[in-house]
């Protein structure tokens, strides 16, 4: 019987009429499923947070990510680069090809004014600049041969900050978030964190969305500088505002039921509700009151100084920040340039060694914290620290002044925390510190290499604009496979 039944059955679809009507009925049935999947999937889009958290693309060592940016160029062989020639060599010519620098004529080879000394089971070799940052490299990875496109700190900048050197182009954090994401819907996604003497070169430009919706952008503020426009306008009532914030959602929620899968504008409401839910967030994780005073001596935050203790107290909010699962921070430790080279960041044309023995100290100890605080709540294990600055420093001095001009041939930026093998060097520069030699490496492989660590495929992360498939790396870019874990 069942036999018959089959050839019955398949008797049937020889026939015209009956194959005809049964296709015509699965075909609309595939339609129809269809239109309901991307319905649903279009309301899905217009109600759900555009930051909401998404899967990286491959398994992820890291769920967040701190870039730590000095504006204004460190001199890598006066921190962490070691470079002997530079002592035998001091105020000798430098010979060779013809030295074109920013500022014009370059004096002779000039040493390091600091002594070095190795550290940690790596043997790292760091300037006595720095005794508490000395104390974590064997949890750092150490690029010694990067370049930069750009002798000029505001492209540099640029390029360090989204991987180009003209405006327009979005942040690394502004990927990350167009990426991943947040875990927490109540704050920020991607946080720039100015430093206490004021914003960096570039200002916002440095944490732009660029061509991403706007979602994606950074959200400025410090621990002395709260959000700009979060506190309600003079006589207005919570009951007030309480009625309003009712009102505008029953207002969205009739056009979002008119209007199914408009997501544009369901995006900008959530940035809305985002505003509303951060004026409760905001004040909490910015209020460091509460930490201890252990706490607060371990960062500096209780220093004289009054510069570190700023940076400091801007450290313990990112280590808040993390806590309460935002995605990406940059951490700025200097700002803008000023009529005098090298007072409010690492600009030091004139008078090096007073201007490092200015800035290290508000750098290294809350920094230093940062990490060691990091690691012993166990967060360093998925949390990705970026040290970065825009290029380097020439070995000479520059004519008439005891300081150091541009070198975008080669510098120094090191990694820490999740997915990194610490206590290792990559690449490095020439003997006397002037041109990467060994493994020579443009930012694009930085940005990839950071990428990597957070599940992302730098050439498949991209956007369409203006007829291209845009990416952070744009064309070029390799990951430095030798620092990964």
């Amino acid at each position: 019987m069942k036999q018959d039944d089959e050839t019955q059955q398949g008797r049937s679809w020889l026939d015209r009429r009956a194959f005809l009507t049964q296709a015509g009925t699965g075909m609309g049935c595939i339609a129809l499923a269809c239109l309901l999947a991307e319905e649903a999937e279009a309301q899905q889009r217009a109600s759900a947070s555009p930051v909401a958290p998404k899967p990286p693309m491959f398994r992820a060592k890291a769920k967040r990510v701190v870039q730590i940016f000095c504006p204004g160029a460190v001199s890598h062989i006066d921190t962490f680069e070691y470079k002997p020639e530079l002592i035998k060599r001091h105020g000798q010519q430098l010979t060779g090809e013809k030295v074109v620098t920013f500022q014009g004529t370059n004096g002779s080879i000039m040493k390091s004014p600091w002594s070095w000394k190795q550290y940690g089971q790596s043997g790292k070799w760091v300037t006595e600049l720095f005794p508490h940052l000395s104390t974590c490299v064997d949890d750092m990875a150490f690029v010694h041969s990067l370049t930069a496109k750009s002798n000029t700190h505001g492209p540099a900048m640029l390029q360090m900050s989204t991987g180009f050197i003209l405006d327009g182009f979005p942040s690394m954090g502004a990927w990350v978030t167009y990426a991943l994401g947040t875990e927490n819907q109540n704050l920020p996604a991607f946080v720039a964190i100015p430093d206490p003497r004021g914003m960096p070169p570039n200002g916002p430009n440095n944490w732009t969305a660029g061509f991403l919706p706007a979602a994606y952008q950074g959200t400025g503020f410090n621990t002395d500088t709260p959000i700009s426009n979060l506190n309600s306008p003079k006589g207005s009532t919570p009951q007030q505002e309480k009625a309003l914030r009712k009102y505008l959602n029953s207002l969205n929620q009739q056009f979002a039921d008119r209007n199914p899968g408009h997501s544009d504008l369901m995006a900008r409401v959530a940035t809305y509700e985002l505003a509303a839910r951060m004026q409760l967030s905001a004040p909490e994780v910015t209020d460091i009151s509460k930490e201890s005073a252990e706490t607060l001596h371990f960062y500096g935050a209780d220093s004289a100084n009054q510069l570190k203790a700023g940076y400091a107290r801007n450290c313990i909010l990112t280590r808040r920040l993390l806590e309460r699962g935002v995605r990406f921070i940059q951490l700025y430790c200097g700002a803008h340039a000023s009529q005098v080279d090298g007072l409010l960041n690492w600009d030091a044309h004139k008078t090096l060694k007073d201007d490092y023995e200015r800035h290290a100290p508000i750098m290294d100890q809350p920094t230093a914290a940062l990490l060691k605080d990091l690691k012993r709540r166990g967060m360093l294990e998925d949390t990705l620290i970026l040290w970065t600055t825009e290029f380097g420093r020439m070995p000479t001095h520059q004519q008439g002044s005891e300081g150091r001009d541009h070198n975008p041939n080669g510098f120094t930026c090191w990694m820490a925390g999740a997915g990194v093998k610490g206590g290792t060097t990559y690449g490095a520069t020439d003997e006397l510190g002037y041109k990467a030699v060994e493994n020579v490496s443009v930012i694009a492989d930085f940005h990839a290499t950071a990428l990597q660590i957070m599940g992302l495929e730098h050439t498949k992360l991209t956007y369409y604009h203006d007829g291209i498939d845009r990416r952070l790396t744009d064309v070029s870019g390799s990951v430095i496979k030798s620092i990964l874990a």
